[in-house]
């Protein structure tokens, strides 16, 4: 009847429908209020979890975690809601620096991976990249280490210089972390620093196997590259950093405490890298 208002009489609707019209508004009078009472929880949460992850949550994952308090809600309805909260999640600017340097005679390692993302166990399956940190102090460079099972980055390093140093320096905090054992495949794109003598030498030592992305394709190394387009969304182009030690500090602070430990990702069961890696230890 109150969704049908505008369109029959009230008297009308209370007689084909058997309803007294005293009942009618009885009910009018107590059901909006457990309405609203439902809608200012849900908002009150929404609000919740957009401050608590930093404004980096948009109405996908806010869903999930509603439906995980047991809110019955439809995504549009989240959505419809944080655009009445005034509530708006990180949006990156197209910025981009080129950082691969495929035009070398170092040797280039096959294509192992070949797109074949879903990795069942830790340690088997890691990607790597180096993505541009533009700061005022001066550029700066990130190398990152995924584990493709977990989506957990297992080590990084930022530098003022894209050398194969930096790259190095990255494999070695990964290795140190994990201990890998023997035979874990290693994807990248074909960069210089990648292809390097040092890096090949360190990935032997390590008994790792080289997997490179084929010319010009992007997708062959797309998780990795997922990973750092989501860091410039959430924390690179919502932030001006002025010295080269706030870069460091932010982005130590979002992958350590943020990315790893707290941030649900769709691939793996909306649960933090950490979590999901922690509960796949204790299955096995």
């Amino acid at each position: 009847m109150e969704d049908h208002r505008s369109e029959f009489r009230m008297e009308k609707m209370c007689k084909v429908l058997q309803v007294s019209r005293s009942g009618y508004y009885k009910w009018q009078q107590s059901v909006p209020c457990e309405r609203e009472r439902r809608k200012a929880k849900v908002l009150e949460r929404i609000a919740y979890y957009f401050h608590d992850s930093e404004k980096r949550y948009g109405s996908p994952k806010i869903t999930h975690l509603l439906r995980k308090e047991g809110f019955q809600i439809a995504e549009r309805t989240v959505g419809i809601y944080m655009n009445k909260l005034g509530l708006r999640s990180c949006v990156s600017r197209k910025f981009k620096v080129q950082t691969t340097d495929s035009s070398h005679d170092l040797p280039i390692a096959p294509n192992v991976l070949d797109q074949k993302f879903e990795v069942a166990e830790p340690g088997k399956v890691w990607v790597a990249d180096i993505t541009y940190i533009p700061c005022r102090e001066g550029r700066l460079y990130l190398a990152s280490v995924m584990d493709l099972c977990t989506r957990e980055i297992v080590g990084w390093r930022l530098k003022d210089r894209m050398t194969t140093d930096l790259v190095l320096e990255a494999l070695e905090a990964a290795y140190d972390a994990k201990k890998p054992g023997k035979g874990l495949i290693h994807h990248s794109d074909r960069g210089s620093q990648y292809a390097s003598k040092e890096y090949r030498d360190k990935l032997a030592l390590f008994f790792m196997k080289a997997s490179m992305s084929r010319k010009g394709n992007c997708y062959d190394n797309a998780c990795i590259e997922s990973f750092h387009s989501v860091l410039k969304k959430e924390l690179i182009y919502c932030t001006r950093f002025k010295t080269k030690q706030q870069a460091y500090e932010s982005i130590f602070k979002y992958i350590e405490f943020f990315y790893n430990r707290k941030r649900i990702h769709s691939a793996i069961g909306y649960l933090a890298p950490v979590h999901f890696a922690e509960l796949l230890k204790k299955a096995a």
